[in-house]
């Protein structure tokens, strides 16, 4: 069987899957590539029916929020449009509130970035505002920073681990995490199959760890066997990683879709930190996972395998340890684990997209180089710092440079520290 008869054929289970996944091609909107989008909710709750206009060049559209509280409108350019909520269409007993605007049922936004949603905003309820002090937000963005942290490690803990075992700089890692998500959608949030999210779930991470297995089987050991080079072997994941992201895009669109109880109101959870019990859920789903995978690497047989492999690949060859056998474990783990922090992703946002993965790529590299490239229990480590950075850094710059500011640290660090947290100096000479 030749290596490009190989390619091929993963290819076309790539386009079959897809095809399972969205029964077809999504409708893609026609005409006008701009777009203005928002939520409309009181006090976490979604609120369907609400009529909203966007008036401006092209003329006014009038939408109502769908069952999520969501709306959206295509318009024709870049220019300032007006959005007016219809008060009139709130339920009885909801008002619209701004303290600083005598206007709150009208804003003024401008959508520059085609298929890029711009968002709008409305404070719904009763407008009660309180500000908050330095300290309690610092609190809260903690607890989100870990939070984040240990989704991320979830995903980086297996980048690194594939990276220690065949030396692969997997960048088709980040569609596993929207694999995971987007399976979840498939299973649990559609009228499709409509099965119950505790069915779902589990489900969405094993076929997450048997994708994994089917990439193995057909793309990486057949080329692993060939010695191709970690150079060829990076730059046919970035491939894989364009193939496999745009076939999301084509079969579920542009949009951004919901998994079921994306949007619970926040609980008060001590002094001044609030979560969703879905926040809550998530973090101990998380910490289950991560012992139990630390415990699975540190005291099973199979685990110390794969460390001895990470550590001296030929050596732990010479010494009869089934190579082959430990990669393709590693690459089933890698996998489920990427799809579930993908689950836990799509809450924390809230949201699934199509290249919802590739959001977090870097950030699962960053972290992977922090805590010590192959180390498992390092890039968990610097997944934590890089959550928690992420998160913090919010209150001192603006919230679309949080992402640069985790690679800003990390390049600091590796300044002083060139081979991560745990990882080991190379010696030359």
């Amino acid at each position: 069987m030749s290596a490009v008869w190989r390619i091929a054929t993963m290819l076309l289970l790539a386009l079959g899957l897809a095809t399972l996944l969205g029964g077809g091609p999504a409708v893609a909107a026609e005409g006008d590539p701009f777009k203005i989008a928002g939520n409309v909710q009181n006090e976490g709750e979604a609120i369907e029916g609400v009529s909203i206009t966007v008036d401006g060049p092209g003329g006014p559209q009038t939408v109502e929020t769908g069952p999520r509280g969501q709306w959206q409108v295509s318009v024709p350019e870049s220019a300032e449009y007006t959005v007016v909520l219809d008060v009139d269409t709130l339920p009885e007993g909801i008002t619209l509130d701004d303290p600083e605007d005598d206007t709150p049922e009208t804003k003024e936004v401008t959508p520059n970035v085609p298929f890029a949603p711009k968002a709008v905003n409305f404070f719904i309820g009763e407008g009660d505002r309180e500000s908050t002090a330095f300290a309690s937000q610092l609190v809260q963005r903690l607890v989100q920073g870990i939070n984040f942290g240990l989704m991320l490690g979830l995903a980086s803990v297996g980048l690194s681990l594939v990276f220690g075992t065949t030396g692969i700089s997997n960048f088709a890692h980040g569609e596993m995490v929207t694999f995971g998500a987007v399976i979840a959608l498939w299973l649990g949030g559609t009228a499709f199959i409509g099965a119950s999210l505790w069915i779902a779930l589990p489900l969405a991470v094993l076929l997450s760890g048997l994708l994994g297995l089917a990439m193995d089987a057909v793309i990486w050991r057949p080329l692993r066997h060939r010695s191709v080079g970690v150079v060829q072997l990076m730059i046919v994941s970035i491939g894989l990683s364009l193939a496999i992201r745009y076939i999301f895009q084509y079969f579920i669109g542009g949009g951004t879709e919901q998994l079921p109880g994306s949007t619970p109101q926040k609980i008060d959870i001590i002094g001044p930190i609030r979560m969703t019990k879905v926040d809550i859920v998530s973090m101990v789903i998380a910490i289950i996972v991560i012992v139990a995978f630390a415990l699975w690497l540190t005291y099973s047989r199979l685990g110390k395998a794969t460390r001895a492999i990470s550590d001296n690949p030929g050596l732990a060859s010479a010494s009869g340890i089934d190579v082959d056998f430990v990669v393709r474990v590693v690459w089933i783990l890698a996998s489920a684990l990427a799809g579930l922090a993908g689950v836990l992703y799509a809450y924390y946002r809230p949201g699934i997209k199509w290249d919802m993965g590739t959001q977090v790529l870097l950030l699962m590299f960053a972290a992977v180089t922090l805590g010590g490239l192959g180390t498992a229990f390092g890039a968990l480590i610097g997944a934590l710092i890089i959550g928690i950075i992420v998160e913090t850094s919010s209150l001192f710059i603006p919230a679309d440079l949080r992402f640069a500011s985790a690679l800003a640290i990390l390049i600091i660090i590796l300044l002083v520290r060139p081979q991560g947290i745990l990882g080991r100096r190379e010696r030359i000479g």
